[in-house]
């Protein structure tokens, strides 16, 4: 994958309409007693199988709560654009302290 990374994790998500959608989770950090996921779609060759997969441009946040009966974590888009707008805006201070820090 086009990343610079060595290694990404993937997730299939399950639109509406019961269709998968793959996802390459870039980030997971935790802001304001919550926790948050950025995730880009990951873009495949339908012609060319055996090429490398591509991350799209555009990147989606997702929060992540817990199932109160089971525990188990799932994915909430974010649609609230104060939330998002604030949870983007963290996520660019860590992007940036990040790149700092590897330079």
């Amino acid at each position: 994958m086009d990343n610079n990374d060595a290694r990404t994790d993937l997730v299939t998500l399950i639109d509406d309409e019961g269709l998968e959608h793959e996802f390459a989770v870039i980030d997971i950090f935790p802001f304001k007693e919550k926790r948050y996921a950025i995730l880009v779609p990951v873009i495949h060759d339908a012609e060319n199988q055996a090429a490398e997969p591509e991350l799209a441009d555009d990147a989606y946040i997702f929060r992540i709560e817990q199932d109160e009966a089971g525990g188990e974590e799932f994915l909430v888009e974010v649609e609230d654009e104060t939330e998002w707008i604030e949870a983007a805006q963290e996520w660019e201070k860590r992007s940036t302290a990040i790149e700092d820090d590897e330079e």
